[in-house]
C-alpha cells in the first residue's frame, strides 16, 4: 500500500485548504508540489493522474484517485470535528462549500490571479470581478455579524474553505478593513489553524 500524496501549488488557495485539513488532523501525506504557471500540470504523466489537468489531486493509500479541493477535504476531514454532527449543520457546511466554489472564489481568486500572478493593471481586469468580490465579502459580513464562525461554534470545513482566499483577498485589490468582522474572522481562523499569515502568498511578476 502507498502513501497518501497531495499534487498541489503552494500558492494557491485551493490547494491550501487540503493541506491545511491534513496538517490540522495530523494526517500524514507527502505534497507533491506542482507548478501551474510552468505547465506541470499539462504534463502526460500528470493528465494521467488528472484527465482535467486541475490541483489539488489526492492519491489515496490504495492508489485511488479524488480531485476537486473541497471533495478532498471530505475525504480527509472525514469522522472528525470539522464536519458537524448535526445533519442540519452539515448541510449548511456544505452550502457555504458550494457557494464558496460558486460566487467567492471565481470573482476574489481570479482577480488575485490576475493582479499577483500575471501582474495585469485594474485596467486590464474585468470591473465585475471587483463588485462581484464585493458582494461575497459583503454577505460573508453579514453573516458573520454575530458568529465566530460560519456553521455552529466551533472550526469547521466551511470556515477552511472560505478563508484559503479570504486571507489574500488583499492581492486581489480588495480591503478587508471595508468588512470588519470577516478581518477579525480570518485572525480566528489563522490562529484555529496555527497559520503561517504569509503562506500562499505570491510576488508578483517584474
Amino acid at each position: 500500500m502507498q502513501s497518501l500524496s497531495v499534487y498541489g501549488d503552494h500558492r494557491s488557495g485551493n490547494c491550501l485548504k487540503v493541506k491545511w485539513v491534513g496538517d490540522h488532523l495530523n494526517i500524514p501525506y507527502n505534497w507533491r508540489e506542482t507548478d501551474v504557471l510552468t505547465g506541470q500540470t499539462r504534463t502526460a504523466e500528470f493528465l494521467a493522474i488528472n484527465p482535467a489537468g486541475q490541483v489539488p489531486t489526492l492519491i489515496g493509500e490504495d492508489g485511488r484517485i479524488i480531485a476537486q479541493s473541497n471533495a478532498i477535504m471530505m475525504y480527509l476531514a472525514s469522522g472528525s470535528d470539522l464536519i458537524p454532527g448535526d445533519r442540519f449543520d452539515q448541510a449548511k457546511m456544505l452550502e457555504w462549500m458550494f457557494w464558496e466554489q460558486y460566487s467567492h472564489e471565481p470573482c476574489i481568486a481570479v482577480r488575485r490571479f490576475k493582479k499577483a500572478f500575471l501582474n495585469q493593471s485594474d485596467d486590464d481586469i474585468d470591473p465585475e470581478l471587483l463588485a462581484k468580490g464585493r458582494r461575497a465579502l459583503g454577505v460573508m459580513e453579514m453573516r458573520l455579524l454575530s458568529r465566530d464562525f460560519f456553521v455552529g461554534d466551533k472550526l469547521s470545513l466551511a470556515d477552511i474553505a472560505l478563508v484559503a482566499y479570504t486571507r489574500m483577498a488583499d492581492e486581489g485589490g480588495y480591503n478587508l478593513d471595508e468588512f470588519l468582522n470577516v478581518r477579525s474572522w480570518v485572525a480566528r481562523i489563522n490562529q484555529e489553524l496555527d497559520l503561517d499569515i504569509n503562506e500562499g502568498r505570491v510576488v508578483p511578476l517584474a
